[in-house]
């Protein structure tokens, strides 16, 4: 599925739309040079869930984790991981359980290390916005694009297959 996502206001609706059909579980890698609207899609995440508080990407901490009522997401950013085998030590293995949701900025620095993800997500910059390229890689992506699809329909929102 390819959206195209022409403002920040309509990237965090389609972020909530996602968390809302993640339904609080999954591994997400989001994917997309410096810039590309990697926090702001997170941010949409985290408000469908109830968040209303600032988002920012954990490049020092390398996960940030919130527990908004019965969900528990880990907002991770590997941009600063020296080695993936650093996962390892900060005890990663018990954050990506199944029993709640990762969102993983720039994966390709743990590769080797995580798992696959149920869902990719590649951003782009555009002219105008961004654009949103998603995979799914499990049953639950291929769950999550189909919930998407009534969204980004209901929405008039511009999508590809």
């Amino acid at each position: 599925m390819h959206v195209i996502l022409p403002d920040e206001q309509t990237q965090v609706a389609f972020g909530e739309a996602l968390g809302l059909a993640l339904k609080g579980r999954g591994q997400v890698h989001l994917e997309g040079e410096l810039g590309a609207g990697k926090t702001t899609l997170t941010r949409g995440v985290l408000r469908a869930y109830g968040h209303q508080g600032a988002v920012k990407s954990p490049t020092y901490t390398l996960v940030e984790p919130y527990e908004l009522g019965d969900v528990h997401i880990q907002h991770f950013d590997l941009y600063r991981l020296g080695d993936p085998e650093e996962l390892e030590f900060m005890g990663a293995r018990d954050l990506l359980g199944d029993d709640q949701l990762s969102l993983i900025e720039w994966p390709s620095r743990g590769a080797g290390w995580l798992p696959a993800p149920d869902l990719r997500i590649r951003l782009e910059v555009l002219p105008a916005g961004r654009s949103a390229s998603l995979e799914a890689g499990s049953e639950i992506g291929r769950a999550v694009l189909e919930r998407l699809a009534d969204w980004a329909t209901n929405k008039d929102v511009s999508t590809t297959p």
